[in-house]
């Protein structure tokens, strides 16, 4: 049976994806070591990861995102602030923060993990934090390194908020490369 690596993800919109890529511009121009982008224009918001799934699952999975988004209509989110995992001296991750609707697309979020759990799928042990990944710093950069980029990415500011509408959800297909994941869209539910 073939196996595909999947996720569930809200995908962004071209002028979102845009003014990614103006970001990851700037903080490029530090010529930190170490640091793995990820391509803007795969940049989505993962709702949950489902890891490697049956291909003939992928019908009951689509069934799920459609009965949790049952009664939500399409909401409005925008993309507003760089920050951090896990801190500033110590960077792992580089991400741009979400807001707008956020109980809209937390009450989704928690629906898809309660209905996809009755599919055997482990719900997240830790909480939701809804961001968008723009790069992963591999281990090994000095603690100055770190701390360096830490602080160019603190004083890196959005002029404003950038928002978009909510009008759907994807189950994705990832497929690993050597160059990185490849990103297609296996079925997509509407929000009504």
């Amino acid at each position: 049976m073939e196996q595909i690596r999947s996720f569930i993800a809200i995908e962004l919109p071209e002028e979102v994806r845009k003014v990614l890529a103006h970001i990851e511009a700037q903080l490029k121009k530090g010529k930190h070591s170490g640091v793995k982008w990820v391509d803007p224009y795969s940049i989505h918001l993962t709702l949950k990861f489902l890891g490697d799934i049956a291909a003939d699952k992928t019908g009951e999975i689509t069934k799920a995102i459609e009965k949790s988004s049952q009664g939500i209509s399409p909401f409005h989110l925008e993309v507003k602030e760089l920050g951090v995992f896990p801190n500033f001296k110590r960077v792992r991750v580089v991400w741009v923060g979400i807001g707008g609707e956020i109980d809209q697309l937390i009450q989704l979020q928690k629906r898809l993990e309660a209905n996809l759990a009755v599919l055997g799928f482990a719900p997240e042990s830790r909480p939701f934090t809804p961001h968008l990944t723009l790069a992963r710093v591999r281990e090994g950069g000095s603690p100055a390194e770190q701390q360096n980029f830490g602080q160019l990415i603190a004083s890196t500011k959005f002029e404003s908020a950038y928002g978009f509408t909510v009008d759907s959800v994807s189950l994705m297909r990832s497929q690993l490369t050597r160059e990185g994941a490849i990103y297609s869209q296996i079925s997509s539910v509407g929000l009504k």
